[in-house]
């Protein structure tokens, strides 16, 4: 980290470059030109470490003749010029040198664009930050298109450099658990909730063993005229989906393969009770339920691919209620029935994910429920289409009892519930402050529209794991929606801080993680100024503390996780000068959501 640059630039004696001159017998050190180039012309490819990100550092080549090329005095004389840092010599010759944490965008630019206008330097690139991008090796990886591909995936690889879900418990509310090794790494500790023995089929009622013994039934077993059906193995393939092991040369990826499942077992033969679901609600979520043990495993995303017709009832949304005052964020299949989720629980409930599917195209699914309840859609898959094109997740080959393990492509909206699911575990792993509402506007905000086709409401938009990660871990992008403030205000020399309002209006919901605050101000001594942005609730956000530094103004662009504050409101920024003997001007300032 540099000290002051813009000091050393200001302090730097005649003698210290006439000693840089001397070094390097007859040939000329490079300074500074009287008039750069156009900084506002400089490209953010030239700029940025990342997207999004400012480089602090830039890699300088110089042209062979010149003294940089090869004297590191004589480079470190003309970084300093620069009001930058001579770092080290590259391999190839070229210089590094750095800018400083506190540089802005317009500071960055301002020296790319000093480099490039120097006749000596041959080019000047960020250092630019690279993270490790290979697929995983799992075997049958290149099958789940919903995770990685272009059209209609959920770019699920883009948001692993960042989170895998590592911390996160997710609760998978299902038929239970039957044992995969491509999962088994990632189970912890879950509970039996089945309390009549005609549905749990394993011989007794509540435990604390999960296990799934199949849930498969005669013909007319479940209601006259409803034909067999073999075991389903359904929590095992939803919790495949959420966290399956992953980089381990075999079977499947999980989108939260960092993430643990616990599985709660809610249904059995013929299906499952509210009184059961609701209690595994409560448990999952860190609630006391009469007669079962405290859980030790509280998970903070509960999938629930389940669901059945008629209202969310007042029991059943009063434990979803409970669960999100506590944290947990609770993920709901909308339904396959091709109809308005209005008329189907616990899809219409409040305060949950209500999901849709989306097939190979990125089109509402056939069979997918709809409607403005929905609020945002994730991959089913539409084995109609084609077998592949359905959801590959982990299985067992038993048709009634545990068989050995397997994979198997499902479709359905509980297929798609647990891509979302996943997403929560990623999101919540990268910023574990935020709470189920934040993340719940996370992914809205950051989904993309639909590639095909939906008539009748599929939320959002097609969710995006690699865009909602970034926007929460503060490296997203923001809309572009910009409010500001050209009134200038003088500020007081070592006197009151002022402030700046900027009223900011018919915007939804909370303001991003990643809102940029632009400052622009004049000042003899930048170092004096604290500045702190001020939401409409009266909370300050610190931009910058007083210091030692003695440099010119401040242009620059701060980045702040305001997402726990409505966007809508009066925001003010508040300057105050804490020291004697420099005076300054707050010109404008703006805010970009």
């Amino acid at each position: 980290m540099r000290t002051s640059p813009s000091l050393r630039r200001k302090l730097m004696s005649a003698a210290a470059v006439s000693a840089a001159l001397l070094s390097v017998g007859t040939a000329s050190v490079a300074v500074a030109q009287d008039a750069p180039a156009d900084s506002a012309a400089v490209p953010a490819a030239l700029t940025e470490a990342a997207p999004g990100v400012q480089a602090e550092r830039l890699i300088v080549g110089y042209k062979s003749g010149a003294a940089e090329a090869t004297s590191n005095r004589a480079a470190e004389a003309d970084a300093a010029a620069k009001d930058a840092d001579f770092q080290r010599r590259l391999g190839t010759g070229a210089a590094l040198v750095d800018l400083g944490t506190d540089a802005g965008k317009a500071e960055v630019a301002d020296a790319v664009a000093e480099f490039k206008a120097d006749p000596q330097v041959a080019y000047v690139v960020p250092d630019r930050l690279n993270k490790p991008q290979a697929d995983p090796n799992d075997t049958e990886y290149a099958k789940q298109w919903d995770l990685y591909e272009t059209t209609a995936g959920m770019n699920v690889p883009g948001a692993w450099t960042t989170s895998t879900g590592t911390g996160v418990t997710v609760a998978v509310i299902d038929t239970g658990y039957v044992a995969h090794s491509d999962l088994a790494a990632n189970i912890v500790a879950g509970y039996d909730f089945i309390s009549d023995t005609a549905v749990s089929v394993d011989g007794d009622g509540r435990d604390s063993n999960p296990a799934d013994p199949g849930d498969y039934y005669a013909a007319n077993a479940c209601g006259a005229g409803i034909p067999a059906s073999t075991s389903s193995w359904h929590g095992t393939h939803v919790a495949g989906t959420i966290a399956a092991v992953t980089n381990n040369n075999k079977g499947v990826a999980g989108i939260a393969y960092g993430a643990k499942i616990s599985p709660l077992r809610v249904l059995g033969k013929c299906g499952g009770y509210d009184s059961d679901i609701i209690d595994a609600i409560t448990w999952a979520s860190g609630g006391s339920v009469s007669g079962v043990p405290a859980n030790t495993n509280v998970a903070k995303v509960i999938n629930m691919s389940l669901g059945g017709d008629g209202a969310c009832t007042s029991a059943t949304q009063t434990a979803i209620n409970n669960a999100v005052s506590r944290g947990t964020t609770v993920v709901v299949a909308a339904g396959n029935d091709n109809e308005n989720v209005s008329g189907h629980s616990p899809g219409n409930c409040n305060n949950i994910i209500s999901v849709a599917a989306t097939n190979r195209s990125g089109a509402k699914a056939s069979y997918s429920n709809y409607g403005s309840l929905v609020d945002i859609s994730a991959p089913g898959g539409q084995t109609s289409t084609g077998t592949a094109n359905g959801i590959l997740s982990t299985l067992n080959s038993g048709a009634s009892t545990p068989a050995s393990e397997s994979y198997a492509y499902y479709q359905g909206t509980s297929m798609a519930t647990p891509h979302i699911a996943g997403l929560v575990a990623l999101v919540k792993s990268a910023n574990p402050a935020l709470t189920p509402a934040q993340i719940e506007t996370a992914i809205k905000n950051n989904a993309r529209p639909l590639p095909g086709a939906c008539s009748g409401g599929c939320g959002a938009g097609l969710a995006d794991a690699a865009k909602t990660v970034a926007a929460v871990s503060g490296g997203g992008t923001t809309t572009g929606t910009t409010f500001s403030s050209t009134t200038a205000v003088a500020i007081p020399d070592n006197g009151s801080a002022i402030e700046s309002p900027i009223t900011v209006s018919g915007r939804s919901g909370n303001a991003p993680s990643t809102l940029q605050v632009g400052v622009d101000i004049t000042h003899t001594y930048r170092g004096d100024l604290v500045i702190g942005l001020v939401a409409p609730d009266g909370t300050v956000y610190s931009l910058k503390t007083a210091s030692s530094d003695s440099a010119d103004d401040i242009r620059t662009t701060y980045t702040v996780n305001a997402s726990s504050e409505t966007a809508n409101g009066t925001w003010k920024l508040r300057v105050q000068d804490t020291a004697a003997q420099d005076t300054g001007t707050l010109n404008s300032w703006k805010l970009t959501f």
